[in-house]
Protein backbone atom coordinates (compact mmCIF):
# COMPACT_ATOMS: atom_id res chain seq x y z
CA UNK A 1 0.00 0.00 0.00
CA UNK A 2 1.15 3.35 -0.76
CA UNK A 3 1.99 5.91 1.71
CA UNK A 4 -0.30 9.12 1.39
CA UNK A 5 2.80 11.02 3.40
CA UNK A 6 6.14 11.58 1.80
CA UNK A 7 9.77 10.38 3.27
CA UNK A 8 11.32 12.95 5.53
CA UNK A 9 15.13 13.57 6.13
CA UNK A 10 15.44 14.10 9.62
CA UNK A 11 16.83 17.36 10.91
CA UNK A 12 19.03 16.35 13.62
CA UNK A 13 20.75 13.58 11.94
CA UNK A 14 20.12 13.67 8.26
CA UNK A 15 18.76 10.25 8.33
CA UNK A 16 15.34 9.20 5.74
CA UNK A 17 12.84 8.22 8.27
CA UNK A 18 8.98 8.02 7.13
CA UNK A 19 5.85 9.25 9.58
CA UNK A 20 3.81 7.33 8.61
CA UNK A 21 4.19 3.57 6.33
CA UNK A 22 1.25 2.14 5.14
CA UNK A 23 -0.77 3.50 8.39
CA UNK A 24 1.54 2.16 11.08
CA UNK A 25 3.64 4.70 13.28
CA UNK A 26 7.19 4.54 13.04
CA UNK A 27 6.98 6.55 16.84
CA UNK A 28 7.84 3.39 17.99
CA UNK A 29 10.36 1.89 20.62
CA UNK A 30 10.84 -2.02 20.25
CA UNK A 31 7.67 -2.36 17.68
CA UNK A 32 5.83 -0.56 19.99
CA UNK A 33 3.84 2.42 18.81
CA UNK A 34 1.78 4.76 20.77
CA UNK A 35 -1.09 3.72 19.33
CA UNK A 36 -0.82 0.05 21.01
CA UNK A 37 0.13 1.73 24.44
CA UNK A 38 -3.05 4.10 24.39
CA UNK A 39 -5.12 0.66 23.16
CA UNK A 40 -3.74 -1.19 26.56
CA UNK A 41 -4.64 1.59 28.39
CA UNK A 42 -8.43 2.15 26.86
CA UNK A 43 -8.95 -1.28 27.58
CA UNK A 44 -6.60 -1.55 31.19
CA UNK A 45 -9.56 1.03 31.98
CA UNK A 46 -12.40 -0.25 30.03
CA UNK A 47 -11.81 -3.42 32.14
CA UNK A 48 -11.43 -1.46 35.57
CA UNK A 49 -14.97 0.01 34.95
CA UNK A 50 -16.08 -3.59 34.22
CA UNK A 51 -15.34 -4.86 37.55
CA UNK A 52 -16.60 -1.88 39.53
CA UNK A 53 -20.40 -2.49 37.48
CA UNK A 54 -19.78 -5.80 39.21
CA UNK A 55 -18.83 -5.24 42.26
CA UNK A 56 -21.53 -2.65 42.66
CA UNK A 57 -24.02 -4.33 40.63
CA UNK A 58 -24.41 -1.60 38.38
CA UNK A 59 -25.97 -2.87 35.01
CA UNK A 60 -25.35 -0.69 31.87
CA UNK A 61 -26.66 1.83 30.44
CA UNK A 62 -26.95 2.95 34.14
CA UNK A 63 -23.49 5.01 34.94
CA UNK A 64 -24.70 6.35 38.38
CA UNK A 65 -24.64 4.59 41.89
CA UNK A 66 -21.43 3.98 43.95
CA UNK A 67 -19.43 7.02 44.33
CA UNK A 68 -16.55 4.87 44.00
CA UNK A 69 -18.09 3.66 40.12
CA UNK A 70 -18.60 7.17 39.52
CA UNK A 71 -15.32 8.03 39.69
CA UNK A 72 -14.00 5.01 37.99
CA UNK A 73 -16.40 5.24 35.13
CA UNK A 74 -16.01 9.69 34.73
CA UNK A 75 -11.72 8.48 34.86
CA UNK A 76 -12.45 6.55 31.88
CA UNK A 77 -14.24 8.32 29.94
CA UNK A 78 -11.97 11.58 30.83
CA UNK A 79 -9.15 9.38 29.85
CA UNK A 80 -10.77 8.04 26.17
CA UNK A 81 -11.96 11.46 25.42
CA UNK A 82 -8.72 13.14 25.71
CA UNK A 83 -6.57 10.09 23.66
CA UNK A 84 -7.86 11.22 20.21
CA UNK A 85 -6.98 14.84 20.64
CA UNK A 86 -3.34 13.62 22.20
CA UNK A 87 -2.82 10.72 18.87
CA UNK A 88 -3.17 13.56 16.84
CA UNK A 89 -0.87 16.38 18.03
CA UNK A 90 1.75 13.56 18.48
CA UNK A 91 0.97 12.42 15.33
CA UNK A 92 2.02 16.04 14.09
CA UNK A 93 4.82 16.58 16.51
CA UNK A 94 6.19 13.56 15.68
CA UNK A 95 6.48 13.96 12.07
CA UNK A 96 6.97 18.24 11.68
CA UNK A 97 9.23 18.37 14.87
CA UNK A 98 11.15 15.31 15.75
CA UNK A 99 10.01 12.19 16.52
CA UNK A 100 12.36 11.83 19.61
CA UNK A 101 11.11 14.53 21.79
CA UNK A 102 7.42 13.89 20.45
CA UNK A 103 8.29 10.60 21.40
CA UNK A 104 9.26 11.31 25.03
CA UNK A 105 6.21 13.99 25.48
CA UNK A 106 4.05 10.91 24.56
CA UNK A 107 5.28 8.22 27.24
CA UNK A 108 5.41 11.03 29.78
CA UNK A 109 1.84 12.06 28.59
CA UNK A 110 0.42 8.60 29.15
CA UNK A 111 2.14 7.94 32.17
CA UNK A 112 0.17 11.04 33.54
CA UNK A 113 -2.74 9.63 32.28
CA UNK A 114 -2.34 6.28 34.07
CA UNK A 115 -1.62 8.22 37.42
CA UNK A 116 -4.62 10.47 36.93
CA UNK A 117 -7.07 7.40 36.05
CA UNK A 118 -5.53 5.91 39.56
CA UNK A 119 -5.83 9.25 41.85
CA UNK A 120 -9.17 9.50 40.53
CA UNK A 121 -10.16 6.26 41.63
CA UNK A 122 -9.34 6.44 44.58
CA UNK A 123 -10.84 10.13 45.68
CA UNK A 124 -11.62 13.04 43.35
CA UNK A 125 -8.89 15.32 44.68
CA UNK A 126 -6.38 12.93 43.50
CA UNK A 127 -6.25 13.43 40.05
CA UNK A 128 -5.39 16.70 39.86
CA UNK A 129 -1.72 17.00 39.99
CA UNK A 130 -1.59 14.50 37.40
CA UNK A 131 -4.52 16.00 34.89
CA UNK A 132 -2.31 19.12 35.66
CA UNK A 133 0.85 17.12 34.32
CA UNK A 134 -1.16 15.79 31.46
CA UNK A 135 -2.51 19.12 30.49
CA UNK A 136 0.89 20.50 30.30
CA UNK A 137 2.05 17.92 28.05
CA UNK A 138 -0.74 18.39 25.66
CA UNK A 139 0.39 22.25 25.67
CA UNK A 140 3.76 21.24 25.01
CA UNK A 141 2.93 18.80 21.96
CA UNK A 142 0.66 21.54 20.50
CA UNK A 143 3.58 23.99 20.85
CA UNK A 144 5.92 21.11 18.82
CA UNK A 145 3.42 20.72 16.62
CA UNK A 146 2.67 24.15 15.76
CA UNK A 147 6.45 25.10 15.66
CA UNK A 148 7.01 22.05 13.28
CA UNK A 149 4.27 22.92 11.23
CA UNK A 150 5.49 26.88 10.90
CA UNK A 151 8.85 25.59 10.19
CA UNK A 152 8.13 23.32 7.71
CA UNK A 153 6.12 25.52 6.10
CA UNK A 154 7.88 28.91 6.18
CA UNK A 155 11.96 28.04 6.49
CA UNK A 156 13.64 26.86 3.10
CA UNK A 157 14.39 22.71 3.07
CA UNK A 158 17.74 23.24 2.93
CA UNK A 159 18.12 24.65 6.69
CA UNK A 160 17.70 22.72 9.74
CA UNK A 161 15.54 24.47 11.89
CA UNK A 162 15.88 22.19 14.88
CA UNK A 163 19.62 23.12 16.49
CA UNK A 164 22.15 20.56 16.23
CA UNK A 165 24.21 20.90 19.15
CA UNK A 166 22.10 19.21 21.75
CA UNK A 167 21.97 16.14 19.69
CA UNK A 168 25.83 16.71 18.57
CA UNK A 169 26.27 16.87 22.50
CA UNK A 170 24.27 13.64 23.25
CA UNK A 171 26.67 11.70 21.04
CA UNK A 172 23.91 11.54 18.09
CA UNK A 173 26.76 13.03 15.30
Amino acid sequence: MQSWFPRSVCCACGMEAAALCDGEWLLQVGGITPRDVTGALKAYFALQVIYARRKYKISPPDTMGHPEFERIFRAQANCTEYFPIFLSLLWVAGIFFHQGVAAACGVLYLHARFRYFRGYTQAAQGRLGPLYASARLLWLLLGLAVAGLLAHFLLPPSRPWVPVWPFWLLGAH
